[in-house]
């Protein structure tokens, strides 16, 4: 059985993720898309800190955390918990990265948005 990832109204099977992202393995294929990325970054920053925000994980628990691993007294302990959060941090973050990415590809397409977007479900 094939799995297909629904992606800006259109079905991606495994294979066809997996050739994009090996793609993306050749330093040549990332250049161009690196390079957009770098001149919109500081707006790019923005949309992601807000859906970080938006999704809590900057709230209060999230902020209790990190007090509880900068003050442990246990050196090591406090060590290992400060990577930890700065590992869930990266993970979090390059996750709703990617969520931000394709929600600009689909800007760039010319459907963006859910009120843009047909209801795969839908009859025309």
């Amino acid at each position: 059985m094939v799995r297909v990832l629904r992606v800006a109204q259109q079905g991606y099977s495994d294979a066809e993720l997996d050739a994009a992202i090996e793609a993306l393995e050749d330093p040549k294929r990332f250049q161009a898309a690196e390079a957009m990325v770098s001149l919109a970054a500081p707006r790019l920053q923005r949309v992601l800190m807000q859906a970080l925000e938006s999704g809590g994980w900057f709230g209060e628990t999230y902020e209790a955390e990190v007090l509880k691993a900068a003050t442990n007294p246990n050196d090591e302990e406090r060590l290992t918990a400060v990577r930890t959060l700065l590992a869930e941090e990266a993970r979090m973050g390059m996750m709703v990265g990617v969520a931000v990415g394709w929600a600009l590809a689909d800007e760039l397409a010319g459907r963006g948005g859910p009120d843009k977007q047909k209801n795969p479900d839908q009859e025309d």
